[in-house]
């Protein structure tokens, strides 16, 4: 069962010398319950705007995107929100964490928007990701690492259908991104999210059985804008 597809998803941007940039034209992609999956491309190929098309962000001018059984594109801002804080986890490449609260704040506020606070999840998550003993520290107080491994613990506070990330490890050490990006992907599978990896690093789309490349997808996009 599908968790994530995209029909015929048309994302454009004006140009400033008029006309039209065409950044997606993806006639078709779907992301299994459970499947673990990476796409790639160069910088600038339009991953992030595909990435935000899946997650409702941006809305499509033309197409339909369904998550977890909910087309995005046919509902109001307030109620793409509220599926998007239930069932969408999302990692982002510099974090987001916000600076003046702690690392289990962090974690909660997202379960917060999702519909209510559990304390014994937010720190079994915290525990699970090596960092409860850090609970209560800032990120400022942190390694980007650990940042990173409180941005996955946050992403997964709602127990999400989907979890997006975006370059997740593209801020990090080869060593800490090693660690973020393992933790990631054992995280999703523990609790049954599916996972969708945008990344341009040879290193973290060797570790996908299932790859796919934005170009094949997108041939009738030209590239140059993400």
């Amino acid at each position: 069962m599908a968790v994530l597809e995209l029909l015929d998803v048309v994302k454009e941007y004006p140009l400033s010398e008029g006309g039209r940039h065409r950044v997606l034209d993806v006639a078709a992609f779907s992301l299994e319950a459970g499947q673990q999956a990476a796409l790639e491309g160069p910088s600038g190929s339009g991953k992030t705007t595909f990435l935000n098309c899946c997650a409702g962000v941006l809305r499509p001018d033309r197409g339909r995107v369904f998550l977890d059984g909910h087309e995005l594109s046919r509902l109001s801002e307030n109620e793409a929100d509220a599926v998007r804080a239930r069932r969408l986890g999302y990692v982002f490449q510099t974090f987001n964490l916000l600076q003046g609260l702690s690392a289990l704040e962090n974690v909660a506020l997202a379960m917060r928007f999702g519909g209510g606070y559990d304390a014994s999840r937010a720190r079994h998550l915290l525990e699970r990701v090596g960092l409860l003993g850090k609970a209560g520290h800032t990120p400022a107080q942190l390694s980007a690492g650990q940042q990173q491994r409180v941005a996955v613990a946050r992403a997964l506070a709602n127990r999400p259908a989907v979890v997006l990330a975006d370059e997740p490890t593209g801020n990090l050490d080869q060593g800490a991104a090693r660690v973020a990006l393992a933790l990631l992907k054992e995280a999703c599978a523990e609790s049954g999210a599916a996972l969708l990896v945008v990344s341009h690093d040879p290193q973290v789309l060797a570790t996908f059985s299932v790859r796919h490349r934005l170009a094949e997808f997108n041939a009738a996009a030209s590239a140059g804008l993400a």
